[in-house]
């Protein structure tokens, strides 16, 4: 069963086509990450799955709701993490998500208990009456993850949910998404330029370039697009005769040759420069990993910028006042 099946979704902006023809399947349970670079059409393509764009053509089905023609249901079973901070900072944690809850339809001890234990899953139970202009980036961001979780949605949106966090709190909220993603069998569709993120949290993983997806796979499915092992050789003066099958040239005037075995390679590369003249700086060699598939695929590594949204998502915030 598919939680969210995306087809020939097609979104124009005048004569500008963000995204093209874009189709994939997000199994129910299932971690997918959605990758690519600045302006390639990520924030489009979760901003259409969130009911915030209508698209131009094609069909985005989230829990078996139309994003276009039912969007009060989808956003019913949907709950989003947004790359900038959506919380009142001048309220307290518990009032963030008791606002959020009403919304929603909570009220009562109903309310309160889920507010509890939402803040006691994500550690922030003993600070539940602190201002959340006090809080740490990581405090935050565990905060919207508890707020995104009060209505139980079947679908949970992580749209750059790490962005500007130091590596150990990147890490302590990865443990989060996986323990509510085990402990509710939850659906989680995750933009991220943390290569890492993607390789450790995602059971399927999308490339978009250009308003295209030009990669899908399981992470080692995809790694098979570069090789096993990639060799990375600093020549003095760089060959002229390089195989253009195996051998990719940088910008930084390393040579990356792709094999499967990098062990029995290194010794035919050094013979291969003793027969040819050539004087070898530097050789390395690595297991591929996803950044490599990423650049091989873009010509390009993912940034840390944020890419520039064609809308705010700020109003899903205000979505529930209006009757979903």
């Amino acid at each position: 069963m598919y939680a969210i099946e995306v087809k020939n979704l097609v979104k124009k902006f005048d004569t500008n086509t963000a995204v093209n023809n874009v189709s994939f399947n997000v199994k129910k349970g299932e971690i997918f990450a959605f990758l690519g670079p600045n302006g390639a059409g990520k924030s489009t393509t979760i901003n259409m799955l969130t009911t915030l764009l209508r698209s131009t053509s094609g069909s985005a089905l989230i829990s078996g709701f139309d994003a276009s023609k039912d969007p009060k249901k989808v956003r019913k079973t949907i709950g989003i993490v947004f790359q900038d901070s959506t919380l009142d900072n001048q309220l307290t944690a518990y009032e963030n998500l008791y606002i959020h809850g009403k919304i929603y339809g909570y009220k009562g001890e109903d309310l309160k208990k889920r507010i509890d234990e939402l803040l006691y899953f994500v550690e922030l139970l003993e600070v539940k009456d602190t201002v959340v202009k006090n809080f740490s980036g990581g405090m935050v961001r565990r905060l919207e993850i508890a707020r995104s979780l009060i209505h139980e949605p079947e679908v949970l949106f992580l749209d750059e949910p790490t962005i500007g966090l130091d590596p150990q709190t990147r890490s302590h909220i990865w443990e989060y998404i996986q323990k509510m993603q085990k402990k509710n069998n939850m659906t989680i569709f995750l933009t991220t330029h943390y290569m890492d993120e993607a390789e450790l949290l995602a059971d399927k993983v999308a490339i978009i370039d250009n308003g295209k997806i030009i990669a899908e796979g399981t992470v080692n499915e995809l790694k098979k697009i570069v090789g096993h092992d990639c060799i990375s050789i600093k020549f003095e003066e760089i060959p002229k005769d390089l195989d253009s099958k195996k051998c990719e040239l940088k910008e930084d005037g390393r040579v990356h040759y792709y094999t499967e075995n990098a062990d029995s390679e290194i010794p035919k590369i050094f013979e291969f420069a003793q027969e040819h003249g050539l004087k070898i700086q530097e050789i390395s060699y690595k297991k591929p990993n996803l950044n490599d598939v990423f650049i091989k695929l873009t010509g390009r590594e993912i940034r840390a910028e944020r890419e520039n949204s064609k809308i705010s998502m700020r109003p899903l915030m205000m979505m529930g006042r209006r009757g979903f």
